[in-house]
């Protein structure tokens, strides 16, 4: 049995990035068309009108103030409202492993490792491009690693359950040294035409390796002290896109094919199950809460966030101790709670313990306490 480390992380930030004002533009422009085009019926009362958004809205409800994107132009045309992101042919990377590259050369290097190094890739994520071949295995190819590669998916907890998976093979003896990374074009599965979600997501990959502590050599290493994850069916986040959607035509095209969610169940549902994990994984441990130095939690809602916290600590938490990203990156799914981490980590003093933990559809909750070497 291996001790187990992250020895470095990254970040791949797409190049465009959509501000409320200019979501807002674009939704308010299809809400009037939509609205003039179907007047006699909403006269009628056959069809109800739709109600315009604005930036305070957006940013009251969510924290968010802008995101980042793999397509700004697709997004912000009224008569289209979708990412346009091009088919590739079989012989190009595919975007989701261009995205994991970007992460994972970034993660390579604070980690001081190179591609000989790694013995498997995991990626993990919300919305894999494709069944088959797994990303992962491109991505292994793509950066020229020897080994194993697989793809795994629990929603927004993607990260923090591939972290588990990861630690086990190298605590195992299984592989010295894992890349885990996390691609997300969540504006890909976004309903832009719906108020109350078109403002939420944003695109992003981050990756996290994982290795055998005996073999770290990084500036920026943390011990995995333990892991801890929590799964419960609930139809309150929900995706229906499959391939069997061909062998049932009437459901094609329905908003059920994107995002959907019912928002105000699963801040009730949620938060508090994700503070009780938290708190009896810290137990578990024999760590106390007032010990934890900082929460890199799931960025999905700022509110959300700052409730976990306070039950945790019974107070308000400082930015410090619970790092925003959300603000500019918005809902990054998987990717949003090591963001905070790889922003939020160089200022720790060592043997600083803190707490990564992601949550989200599933429902699906992950905790992994750190401590800083």
């Amino acid at each position: 049995m291996h001790n187990v480390v992250i020895s470095g992380t990254g970040l791949y930030t797409p190049a465009n990035s959509i501000s409320n004002e200019e979501l807002v533009q674009s939704f308010n422009a299809y809400v009037a068309q939509f609205n003039a085009d179907n007047a006699d019926a909403i006269a009628r009362g056959e069809i109800e009108a739709l109600t315009e958004s604005s930036a305070a809205f957006i940013e009251k409800a969510s924290g968010i103030k802008s995101r980042f994107v793999m397509d700004k132009e697709g997004i912000l045309d009224p008569q289209r409202m979708a990412p346009r992101l091009p088919e590739r042919s079989n012989d190009e990377w595919s975007v989701l492993c261009q995205m994991a590259i970007g992460a994972a050369e970034q993660a390579l290097q604070r980690a001081g490792k190179t591609a000989a190094d790694i013995d498997g890739v995991i990626v993990a994520c919300s919305n894999l491009q494709r069944a088959y071949p797994a990303i992962a295995i491109e991505v292994q190819e793509a950066l020229g690693i020897q080994g194993f590669g697989f793809d795994m998916n629990v929603a927004c907890s993607s990260a923090t359950f591939g972290i588990q998976a990861a630690a086990n093979s190298v605590q195992l003896g299984q592989a010295r040294a894992i890349l885990m990374v996390n691609p997300e074009v969540c504006t890909g599965h976004l309903n832009f035409r719906d108020r109350d979600s078109h403002f939420i997501f944003g695109d992003a990959a981050t990756a996290v390796i994982i290795e055998r502590a005996d073999l770290a050599t990084s500036e920026y290493q943390f011990d995995i002290v333990s892991t801890k994850l929590l799964t419960k069916f609930s139809n309150n986040i929900r995706n229906n896109f499959g391939f069997l959607n061909r062998a049932a035509e009437e459901g094609i095209g329905t908003k059920d094919k994107l995002f959907v969610q019912e928002g105000r169940k699963v801040f009730r549902d949620v938060c508090p199950m994700v503070a009780e994990l938290i708190a009896t994984h810290l137990e578990e441990n024999k760590l106390n809460i007032s010990d934890v130095k900082r929460f890199w939690l799931h960025q999905a809602n700022l509110s959300m966030n700052h409730l976990i916290v306070k039950k945790l600590l019974g107070r308000e938490a400082t930015e410090e101790e619970a790092p925003v990203i959300l603000d500019t990156y918005a809902n990054t799914s998987s990717a949003g709670s090591v963001i905070s981490f790889h922003k939020n980590q160089d200022d720790l003093a060592a043997g600083s313990l803190a707490v990564l933990s992601s949550f989200g559809a599933g429902y699906s909750i992950g905790s992994v306490i750190l401590r800083k070497r």
